[in-house]
């Protein structure tokens, strides 16, 4: 039985975080993920990086300043991934007076004390670019800064810095059992084809996001008591709405706000609803009604109409958040919180309910503070100005980065590969062309910018074991490829694996 000092249960961007930093603390750790790495919520979040503007309404300053912290951060971590985007709030008088949008934006410019990005201010929607695509009776608008996250990759090279740092990770791999002996969890794992084996640890994350209740019920039997509400956000994308870099946070009659921007190229980005799930995580699925809700939302503000019809792709994600009692939703506080579990010298569990992905490296620090005490020497704290796998550009901005030294370096790469490459890997797309010097040495096309020279990657270095893993998270391909092209790269996975 192979023993560890922690293990984690759960693969999204919380659990890939702690493991990165419990790794990097010299904790021998073990990642387990019942599915796909980031394959749940991680991967279905509205892909912001952002304090949370309308947090301010709440008065949780203390959340969006450490999100606002963490935006600084994660920027210079990951700026392959993590990107700037403006942000335009057409003025609504019924919804919002002027006053209290200046007053707010304000504050958020105050909390974020910014370094990389632009400061907020007005704008006349009807003669400025930021007015793209909108209604003529929208004419002011206020401008602000927040960030674009590829979510699916960030918990990708997250796990990928763990394991460089000594992590094992383990995919399709379920805890199915776990229990205190002799001062340690002994814990059975069932892995692919149903093999299981035994782990050993110190102690326990129970990192497993809209399922923590029914891990501490099924897993480590015992009444969860944690006091978690799951709130499902679903999204929808549908073709180019407007043209642009910048997205579009539109307010709501119902006192909510929406996001619409650029997606892909081609398409455009809505979301997210907040409806309470009374059924189990895996069964979410953008319904009907929020997809409509989505479409009445945006034909409010763009002069182009969107129906269900239109409707390309949603998804939905489920958040488990800490039941604070509200009966709306929207009004669940986002904020985390830490449950530890272990008296008179047991083995500690530590359950994670909240957070979002803007805030997961303050959370793990916080994580691995909370076990300190059963960890005697372990040293401090260390990822506040660490870089992120592929997120080294030698100083460069992104922009400069792919123009300059990667163009220069594999000039035979067309503009839009090399934009794809870089996007997703930053400096390790170097890895992933190795020794190339031509677009015959990448292997079979798919479409879509996607050749089996990065297939072969994703499986080398990124864990996957599956076509939806490629088309869906490690890229976003699958909105661009046909069902031919699907299969196509279906059936290129399954002769790679064998």
């Amino acid at each position: 039985m192979e023993r560890y000092d922690l293990l984690i249960v759960g693969g999204g961007i919380n659990g890939a975080g702690i493991a990165r930093d419990a790794a990097g603390r010299g904790l021998k750790t073990l990642l387990v993920e019942q599915g796909d790495l980031g394959g749940a919520t991680s991967s279905a979040s509205s892909k912001l990086i952002h304090g949370g503007l309308r947090y301010l309404e709440r008065f949780q300053f203390r959340l969006v300043a450490e999100a606002l912290a963490e935006r600084e951060v994660l920027l210079i971590a990951a700026p392959h991934l993590v990107r700037p985007l403006r942000f335009v709030m057409p003025h609504v008088p019924a919804l919002r007076p002027a006053w209290m949008i200046r007053a707010g934006l304000f504050a958020y410019d105050y909390l974020a004390r910014r370094h990389a990005l632009e400061a907020s201010h007005g704008v006349d929607l009807r003669s400025s670019p930021y007015g793209a695509g909108l209604k003529h009776e929208y004419g002011k608008g206020f401008v602000y800064s927040d960030c674009w996250v590829d979510d699916s990759r960030l918990v990708l090279v997250t796990a990928r810095a763990a394991a460089d740092l000594g992590a094992a990770i383990l995919p399709r791999t379920v805890c199915v059992a776990a229990d205190r002996r002799g001062g340690s969890w002994c814990a059975t794992l069932r892995g692919p084809g149903g093999i299981e084996s035994q782990a050993e640890a110190a102690a326990i994350v129970n990192a497993t996001g809209p399922w923590v209740g029914q891990f501490l019920d099924d897993v480590i039997r015992r009444p969860p008591g944690l006091g978690v509400k799951l709130v499902k956000g679903s999204h929808i994308v549908v073709p180019r709405l407007y043209e642009g870099n910048h997205a579009y946070i539109l307010q709501n009659e119902d006192g909510r706000v929406i996001f619409a921007y650029g997606y892909e190229g081609a398409y455009t980005l809505i979301g997210t609803t907040d409806v309470e799930l009374r059924g189990a995580p895996a069964d979410c699925d953008a319904s009907a009604e929020e997809i409509d809700y989505l479409c009445r939302a945006a034909n409010r503000y763009f002069e182009r109409r969107v129906d269900p019809v239109d409707v390309v792709w949603s998804y939905c994600g489920v958040r488990a958040l800490f039941d604070d009692r509200s009966s709306n939703p929207s009004e669940v506080t986002r904020d985390y919180s830490l449950s530890i579990d272990g008296e008179n010298g047991e083995p500690p569990l530590l359950s994670i309910v909240g957070g979002k992905i803007t805030v997961f490296r303050r959370l793990a620090e916080q994580a691995l503070s909370t076990l300190a005490p059963w960890f005697p020497g372990m040293p401090g704290s260390w990822t506040q100005e660490a870089i992120l796998p592929g997120g080294d550009l030698h100083g460069a901005s992104f922009e400069a980065f792919v123009e300059s030294r990667f163009r220069g370096d594999f000039p035979w790469l067309p503009p839009s590969l090399r934009y794809a490459l870089a996007g997703r890997h930053g400096e390790l797309a170097y890895d992933v062309l190795g020794q190339s010097i031509s677009l015959a040495d990448l292997g079979e096309h798919f479409g879509a910018d996607l050749y089996a020279r990065e297939i072969d990657y994703f499986v080398e270095r990124e864990w996957v074991l599956s076509a939806e893993d490629v088309l869906w998270r490690r890229t976003k391909t699958g909105l661009h490829l046909d069902v031919g092209q699907r299969a196509a790269v279906a059936r290129y996975l399954e002769r790679r694996l064998s």
